[in-house]
């Protein structure tokens, strides 16, 4: 690899025609999804598509992400302590505008791709220009970008990537992927349930006893479009109740989404009596299955176990449609070891402008970052 160069653009109009088969490996970085995000990012973020070139021909493709994280009303609403506090103070005033390379709304390794073997020095090398060159982009329009976060790597890719300019960094771990590699054998929901231990046997069928009366139906670009406000409204409950948010999707995101992706993005209405009480989003990305946002009326969730049904829902639709594994992301730890996802680690790497911050970032990143304790579950003989 004689000579690395790169372009950015901050509108999908301008990507070259060669993108979709530089990222033809994921969705996530597809001009479908990214024009998704061009329509209906959160409020408070920026889109850079990153062109990757080796002499004249493109190679490669990255996403980066800006936020202005001092937009948002609310970090979370559901610890409401001293600690939390103290972590929405230190945001707004010392790390309000945060740059992603990578794409901060999901988990997973979706920030580049290459079309061929790339050494992890020109890895490193290229993500760190650009983080630059757009530090620079936001120096011109006088903003001071506080906080760099290279994100979501698994583990023998952040371990090479220390090797070079992100071993300068300070590399974290927070909560673990959850992803359900399915059994090859498994081609319907009752070779499932017939690997479950009794005990979690039992859990499945007392959880389909409890959801009886909600009918479940995959919704049509129009069907969504006339229930928007309301799919919004139960996202809308499930993020604000969550430990900690940097964005809040916009209101006509899921429509974009269908409207963009069509087939390869579905999302499921779960109805009582005729009223939409909640919802869960897949979006097909080849052998993966990857679980999106969701939302849902919080005692109905209490009183059917609507969220343990959800989950039961994505594994059989990945099962039945020959996928190898669905990826559950990092919320919800326990509840989705009981169906059968494991924890797998992933790191990123974050630095602070300012240098006597960054000499601390480690030891302010573990006080801020909130800490979740579970227990993982086995629920196969």
């Amino acid at each position: 690899m004689e000579s690395i160069t790169f372009k950015i653009h901050n509108d999908i109009t301008q990507l070259p025609t060669t993108w979709n088969q530089v990222a033809t490996d994921n969705a996530f970085l597809q001009t479908q999804y990214l024009s998704v995000l061009e329509e209906s990012a959160p409020v408070n973020m920026q889109c850079f598509y990153i062109s990757i070139y080796e002499k004249e021909e493109h190679i490669g493709v990255a996403l980066a992400q800006y936020l202005e994280v001092g937009k948002l009303e609310s970090f979370g609403d559901r610890e409401n302590c001293l600690k939390t506090k103290i972590r929405n103070f230190v945001f707004r005033n010392f790390a309000s505008h945060v740059l992603f390379l990578g794409n901060n709304m999901i988990t997973g390794q979706n920030g580049y791709a290459f079309n061929k073997a790339i050494d992890f020095k020109h890895i490193s090398d290229v993500l760190v220009q650009c983080s630059d060159e757009i530090i620079a982009y936001f120096k011109k329009q006088n903003i001071t970008i506080h906080i760099v976060s290279f994100k979501d790597f698994y583990q023998h890719c952040s371990e090479e990537l220390k090797k070079y300019d992100f071993g300068k960094m300070y590399d974290f771990n927070v909560q673990p992927n959850m992803i359900f590699e399915l059994h090859s054998d498994w081609k319907t929901e009752s070779d499932y349930v017939a690997a479950f231990s009794k005990k979690y046997r039992d859990q499945y069928k007392r959880s389909h006893k409890k959801i009886e009366g909600i009918d479940e139906k995959e919704l049509s670009y129009e069907e969504i479009v006339a229930h928007e406000e309301r799919i919004y409204e139960l996202y809308h409950h499930v993020a604000k109740n969550a430990p900690f948010n940097t964005f809040f999707l916009a209101k006509h995101h899921f429509s974009t989404f269908k409207k963009q992706c069509g087939n390869q993005f579905k999302l499921y209405g779960y109805f009582l009596e005729g009223n939409l009480v909640g919802f869960h989003t897949l979006l097909l990305n080849g052998e993966t299955l990857e679980t999106y946002f969701l939302g849902y009326d919080d005692h109905i969730q209490k009183e059917k176990m609507l969220y343990l049904n959800m989950l039961y829902n994505m594994t059989k639709f990945g099962i039945e449609n020959g996928f190898k594994k669905i990826i559950f992301g990092r919320t919800a730890l326990e509840i989705k070891s009981s169906i059968g996802a494991q924890p797998v680690m992933m790191s990123g790497f974050i630095f602070h402008s300012n240098k006597l911050i960054n000499k601390y970032i480690g030891k302010i990143f573990e006080k801020l970052e909130p800490s979740v304790a579970w227990q993982q579950r086995h629920p196969f003989k």
